[in-house]
């Protein structure tokens, strides 16, 4: 099985979801969670906190330097994400079509670089 990353997308600004439709999607979440689980799909999941909450290491002129802030300056952020296996790209976009409806969000899906062959 090859191992996919299921990105959550959130503008950084505009209208924040209403409290019914936070509760509901955090409910939906959560049941896609215990079906990936159930289903042998998930490996690790986790919600970020805002970007604004980032730092970021970097060489600068052979120093290394850490900044405030997010790395990248855009509209979108990542909320969250999944790793999850799948045998396919489309059995991974199969899940990220049931994540985009509960998360209220665009989700982006990638797959890992192949590893080392097992020793």
């Amino acid at each position: 099985m090859k191992q996919y990353m299921l990105s959550v997308y959130h503008a950084d600004q505009g209208p924040a979801l209403a409290p019914e439709v936070m509760a509901a999607s955090i409910r939906d979440v959560d049941a896609i969670n215990a079906e990936m689980m159930t289903a042998g799909a998930w490996v690790f999941a986790g919600g970020l906190h805002n970007d604004s909450t980032a730092s970021v290491v970097s060489v600068k002129d052979g120093a290394v330097v850490t900044t405030d802030g997010p790395y990248a300056e855009t509209k979108e952020r990542i909320g969250g994400f999944w790793v999850i296996q799948a045998d396919d790209l489309d059995a991974a976009l199969a899940w990220a079509r049931k994540a985009t409806v509960a998360c209220v969000a665009p989700i982006e899906v990638r797959p890992f670089q192949d590893g080392p062959p097992d020793a």
